[in-house]
């Protein structure tokens, strides 16, 4: 196995929530398990590299490519990857490495090569849509996947309930910031006053209003957070029918940004 896809700081924090292994049978017990850590390795590698999971090198990676998709829907299936983010998220925040007053969210249309849960876009080509939301440091707080004809507005409310309670100061759990930076896709009143009932103030750049508001010297974190995210090559394009999966594979890659920051507080 390749030690350098599954470090030991990021498979000391896998290993506890990953479900427990069916027991062997006594009479005809078949094939050993892969471990755990193998198959974690398979499933990185390809996230890194893009390959097609029927290209894995079983002989370097230790895992095949089918097992490592198998133990990767077992493990969206049981919600391994939105945990592992959420105890990276309390433990950065206990470094005093989360800044959650002043959070961006973003769309970023990715192709889909398999179809599935998308819609056509570009030329009726079928496409997916990206949405994260981050702190004012760039690190991913939660993301979801859309078609890629969805409005970017219409998830905004869904990405905000989808980040965790983070923990790791006394006191109740952060849940929501206190401002939200948009783009001019964002300006609707309607979404200004749901903001402002949930206590966070809209700070969303307006429709027909000439550029030079100075926003962009907020925003342009969250355009570095897609760029590392795409550096995952099997994020660029969306190959996996299952839209879970895929929601599992940019949860993971949210995780290894999340750590990446965690280990340059060392």
């Amino acid at each position: 196995m390749r030690v350098d896809l599954v470090p030991d700081d990021l498979w000391e924090r896998v290993a506890p929530l990953l479900p427990p292994a069916l027991e062997r049978r006594h009479r005809y017990p078949g094939r050993l398990r892969v471990p755990d850590r193998a198959a974690l390795a398979g499933i990185i590698y390809v996230l890194r590299t893009g390959v097609a999971w029927r290209d894995v090198p079983a002989q370097s990676v230790g895992c095949s490519g089918v097992t490592a998709w198998r133990r990767l829907r077992d493990w969206t299936e049981a919600g391994v990857c939105p945990r592992l983010h959420a105890a990276l998220l309390t433990e950065l925040r206990r470094a005093d490495l989360l800044d959650l007053d002043d959070c961006a969210v973003d769309g970023s249309h990715v192709r889909a090569s398999k179809g599935g849960p998308c819609r056509p876009v570009d030329r009726a080509r079928p496409g997916s849509k990206h949405h994260v939301i981050v702190d004012r440091c760039g690190t991913p707080l939660a993301v979801t996947l859309t078609g890629g004809n969805r409005h970017d507005v219409t998830q905004l409310l869904p990405l905000l309930d989808a980040i965790p309670p983070i923990r790791g100061l006394r006191g109740r759990p952060r849940r929501r910031p206190r401002r939200l930076f948009a783009d001019r896709g964002y300006d609707f009143d309607k979404y200004r006053r749901l903001l402002w009932k949930r206590g966070i103030k809209p700070v969303i750049a307006r429709r027909g209003v000439a550029h030079g508001s100075g926003l962009g010297k907020v925003r342009w974190i969250v355009e570095r957070t897609f760029a590392w995210l795409h550096q995952f090559k099997r994020l660029r394009t969306r190959y996996e029918l299952r839209a879970d999966l895929h929601q599992g594979l940019l949860d993971l890659a949210c995780s290894i940004i999340c750590l990446r920051r965690l280990r340059k507080s060392f």
